[in-house]
């Protein structure tokens, strides 16, 4: 039986106790954690010894909810985060052209643009996409490219002229139900900028890579993961085409981290009962954990669905644009029926909310399925009312918190709601203090799945510009570490097995550099993963 002490440093174990000075793992799981007298006096004489040298050892990270497909998806696109104009956002596409030569009239997909930063304040349209086909023209290059966008929050994004041709969007084409199809000032001929489910369904007709290509962006992505201190990741809505690259994977057997599918309720639960093998148990690293739901959108973009209306909208398109609070995507019973539905099967449902007419509606019919049994879990939270926390805590629902928007949006959120709702987004002390099982996310691709950074959110709440939002919502360094470690490993239904240092749990570990009990919480993102460990193996190493 293979054995492994790590002694020397500071480890934290995440339990009552906090601290102790040795750990003993033997075939993936903690056999010991005690003084160190404990701990050598049960291990091998050929147990491998690990100097921390003043290094911490914890419980590896877990990620409350992310999309490890989406980000796989996005290994070979145009990365466009920090792009600052429409030049900017075409020069990169057209760079990408002449350096890959792609087939001609094949598509050309860009991710990660944010119209709340780019010079023109606005999302870009098929006009300004057109253009990459006149300087590819120019330069004598083929330019008959079907061009696609997409926003950094996923929600919407642009398409080109190409595009709207071949997706056959045109101006007699209606609103799919739950998203827009953006207009030209005459209200008609297609802008190119599609949202919600108008650019869900386009981004569904798209080409794939291969197979091979497939698992190698899979692993490249569970890669990232790994070299944040992750070892327990999400695929946070899978539909059938994600589901067989997951399950792909599973069967070469080329995943280290364990994957969490959750099957999209609407169109996909099939995914369930079609692969018992891998229903709420591990088959070589993946499971279907349970269902997601989505009910509303992005409150960056303004599609996130709110009880009081946005502030300052100025979109012609929009219907009494003084009075606009975002929209729904489902009915009240369409919901019902769907959490209850899940109820009903003892299965886990998780489902998107950011805004607070969102919430309630998820609140609702959490109350009327009776459902605390499945950790009914409200992704984002963003915009949940102090109300809603008190009756959250009551029904046994869990908020995953997406907290690192104070900085990322945090500016935007105060002008789109104002002060006193953007004070308070992600309000985790709140949840706490009121019994509510938070953890937290980063909704990766949205933003990359960089924990500490997350973690340093959640203990500062400053935005991009500096302002502080809500002092009184800042968490200390024990409570984010909660977040990610025992309080997800209970969101997973997985608390016996992961989230702390205790024997009989598994090995999941990661070194840190330094202890982040002792880092003054503006100094947090100083804090390095160094080593992540997953069932006694290192999986990665800096």
């Amino acid at each position: 039986m293979a054995q492994t002490v790590y002694y020397g440093g500071t480890i934290l174990t995440m339990e009552a106790d906090r601290f102790v000075q040795a750990v003993l793992v033997a075939d993936g799981r903690i056999a010991a954690a005690g003084s160190e007298e404990k701990v050598f006096a049960l291990m091998d004489k050929d147990a491998v010894r690990i100097d921390l040298k003043g290094r911490t050892l914890m419980s590896a990270f877990l990620d409350g909810h992310s999309h490890i497909t989406a980000l796989a998806a996005t290994m070979g696109l145009v990365a466009l985060e920090g792009a600052a104009s429409f030049d900017e956002i075409c020069s990169r596409m057209v760079e990408r052209i002449r350096e890959r030569r792609p087939e001609p009239g094949s598509f050309v997909i860009g991710f990660g643009y944010d119209h709340n930063f780019l010079k023109e304040k606005r999302h870009p349209d098929r006009i300004a996409l057109d253009a990459i086909s006149q300087k590819l023209e120019a330069e004598g290059l083929p330019s008959d490219y079907k061009v696609i966008l997409g926003h950094v929050s996923g929600h919407m994004g642009v398409v080109n002229s190409a595009a709207l041709n071949y997706f056959g969007i045109d101006e007699n084409t209606p609103d799919p139900a739950g998203g827009i199809i953006g207009r030209m000032a005459d209200g008609r001929i297609p802008s190119g900028y599609l949202e919600e489910n108008a650019f869900n369904g386009i981004s569904a007709m798209t080409p794939r890579p291969s197979a091979s290509e497939l698992m190698d962006n899979l692993s490249a992505a569970e890669e990232v993961y790994l070299k944040n201190g992750i070892t327990t990741i999400q695929d946070g809505l899978t539909k059938a085409p994600e589901w067989a690259m997951l399950k792909m994977m599973a069967e070469n057997q080329r995943f280290r981290a364990d994957i969490v599918a959750y099957a999209d309720i609407k169109d996909n639960a099939a995914i369930v009962s079609e692969n018992p093998d891998y229903d709420r148990h591990y088959k070589n690293h993946l499971k279907i954990g349970g269902y997601k739901l989505f009910l509303d959108g992005s409150p960056q973009g303004r599609t996130a669905w709110m009880l009081e209306p946005y502030r300052d909208v100025q979109d012609p398109q929009k219907e009494d644009p003084d009075h606009y609070r975002g929209y729904p995507i489902y009915e009240d019973a369409v919901v019902e029926d769907y959490v209850k539905k899940a109820a009903g099967e003892n299965r886990q449902i998780l489902v998107h909310c950011n805004g607070d007419a969102a919430c309630r509606q998820m609140i609702n019919a959490c109350e009327k399925a009776d459902c605390a049994h499945i950790r009914p879990v409200m992704i984002h939270a963003q915009l949940v009312r102090r109300e809603q926390l008190e009756q959250m805590a009551r029904l046994g629902m869990i908020a995953s918190f997406f907290v690192a928007h104070t900085y990322y949006w945090g500016d935007i959120h105060l002008k789109n709601f104002g002060e006193a709702r953007a004070e308070n987004i992600s309000p985790v002390k709140s949840a706490i203090n009121k019994g509510v099982t938070a953890t937290f996310h980063q909704d990766t691709p949205v933003i990359l799945p960089d924990m500490i950074e997350t973690l340093w959110c959640a203990m500062n709440r400053e935005t991009r510009e500096g302002r502080a939002l809500n002092r009184d919502e800042q968490v200390d360094a024990f409570e984010a570490l909660t977040a990610i470690t025992t309080a997800c490993a209970y969101q997973y239904f997985e608390e016996d097995v992961k989230g702390s240092i205790r024997e009989g749990k598994l090995a999941d570990l990661v070194i840190l550099s330094e202890n982040p009990l002792n880092v003054p919480p503006h100094e947090f993102k100083r804090v390095r993963v160094m080593e992540t460990i997953k069932e006694g193996k290192t999986v990665w190493k800096a």
